[in-house]
């Protein structure tokens, strides 16, 4: 059941935005006057479809969706009647190429923006920017940056959401050097503070988050860690722990509160703990070994079937914040904030290939799969920002200079309006050999990185 409703998700999420991407190419094919002969969602054998009576467009759905197409008109794919060959996309100017090739990527990054506009334009209570704690032995410790002041900016640059700050950093990932932090203290002052951070979210700190890597977070309650409920099959029930038992130190480390307990138990997976536990008054000594588990990017966490008792929390009102905007004020952080993501994830693959961080953090259509099933238990916002990200991913890919993909064909037809002619056939088919060998060996990987978060 939660593999068919992990199907439907990512069919859900997927399919639009193909559908949209392939839309992209056919409308402006058809408006330079182009003749479009196949509009595909998925590769392969038909599925389903219809051919128009009047234009003669054969619309389908093919068995492998894990893409789509948009056949035109070519000479180079078989014999075009001479009445018919100024309907050819070979024939076209190279300008009225580059404009049908572009239109798909264009159109994902359109979508992008728009959903992001929708979802700056829905209000929502947040936590306020306020550093509610600093991890020990973290660059935020080394740089002393005080608890309770607000964070307004990082690298230079606003921010107004935890999301926004988690974004700037995870855009440091891999870099040794000083991250920069403006706070504002309670009198208005602002003053900036300068963390090192050596590898960042690399080594010890691969698969963390890039807030609790850079070590400063939000606002969280102080939780009592007392046990409120076991799972029967968990280590924490098989190695002795009892409902109701408080939780005061874990390898000699004191705990004063349940999200200080699960951080530890989580950073220590298949790792044997030494727990101290008050027991009707009386300190009881046990030792758990947390259950290795994996998170959706194939991150090790460890767990061990323990939940807290339930308590009423309560935000204070000097660390929430409304944060709402006006249609045109959303629009330009929509704008801003595709522009930020599409950097990044250009930065990203430039640091992939270079070793600065590693390939396992490249993911295939497994993980998007997975990440749009998690989207759908959580909110409707969630579906939409997820459906943002991969749109945007979508775009940056297909914008690519490998010849196979979009990117790679607008080179080809740039060369051609340089050079008044296109390549050669055979320089271009080299190319797209050479190209559909990159994009197998990336697919491979990603699919295998896929595979091993699963185990």
């Amino acid at each position: 059941m939660t593999f068919l409703l992990t199907l439907l998700a990512a069919i859900f999420v997927l399919g639009p935005l193909i559908a949209l991407h392939e839309w992209g190419h056919y409308i402006v094919a058809r408006l330079c006057g182009v003749k479009v002969l196949t509009y595909s969602i998925g590769f392969g054998p038909k599925v389903a479809g219809w051919t128009s009576k009047k234009s003669g467009i054969d619309y389908r759905i093919s068995a492998l969706p894990l893409g789509g197409y948009v056949k035109m008109l070519d000479e180079r794919e078989g014999e075009v009647a001479a009445d018919e060959q100024h309907l050819a996309f070979n024939r076209q100017h190279p300008l009225k190429k580059i404009a049908i090739v572009a239109a798909g990527p264009i159109m994902n990054f359109v979508i992008a923006i728009g959903l992001f506009w929708v979802l700056f334009m829905t209000p929502s209570e947040q936590l306020a920017t306020k550093i509610g704690q600093v991890l020990p032995d973290t660059p935020a410790a080394t740089a002393q940056l005080p608890v309770g002041d607000k964070i307004v900016a990082i690298d230079g640059h606003e921010v107004q959401t935890w999301e926004g700050i988690n974004y700037r950093l995870a855009g440091r990932m891999g870099e040794t050097d000083n991250i920069s932090v403006t706070l504002q203290a309670a009198d208005n002052a602002a003053k900036t503070y300068y963390a090192p951070v050596d590898e960042f979210m690399q080594g010890d700190d691969h698969g963390k988050d890039a807030l609790s890597s850079f070590g400063m977070l939000p606002w969280q309650p102080t939780i009592a860690p007392i046990v409120g409920e076991l799972t029967p099959d968990g280590a924490a029930n098989r190695q002795g722990l009892k409902v109701g038992d408080r939780i005061t130190a874990i390898n000699d480390v004191a705990i004063a509160d349940w999200i200080s307990a699960t951080r530890i138990i989580r950073d220590n997976p298949e790792t044997l703990l030494n727990f101290t536990v008050l027991r009707e008054g009386k300190p009881v000594q046990l030792a758990i070994m947390p259950q290795g588990k994996k998170d959706n990017l194939g991150n090790d966490f460890g767990q061990i079937g323990a939940m807290v008792a339930q308590s009423e929390i309560v935000i204070p009102e000097d660390y929430k914040t409304t944060v709402i905007y006006g249609p045109g004020e959303s629009l330009v952080k929509s704008f801003e904030k595709t522009e930020q993501l599409a950097l990044m994830t250009v930065s990203s693959m430039g640091k992939m290939l270079s070793g600065m961080i590693g390939l396992d953090n490249l993911s295939g259509p497994i993980t998007i799969a997975k990440v749009a099933k998690q989207s759908f238990d959580i909110s409707w916002q969630m579906v939409l920002s997820t459906a943002a990200l991969i749109s945007l991913s979508l775009a940056v890919l297909n914008l690519l200079p490998i010849p196979v993909l979009d990117g790679g064909h607008i080179v080809y037809h740039l060369i051609e309006l340089i050079r008044g002619k296109p390549l050669s056939e055979g320089v271009q088919m080299a190319g797209l050999n050479i190209g559909l060998l990159l994009l197998a060996g990336f697919m491979v990987l990603a699919i295998g990185n896929d595979i091993s978060r699963l185990f």
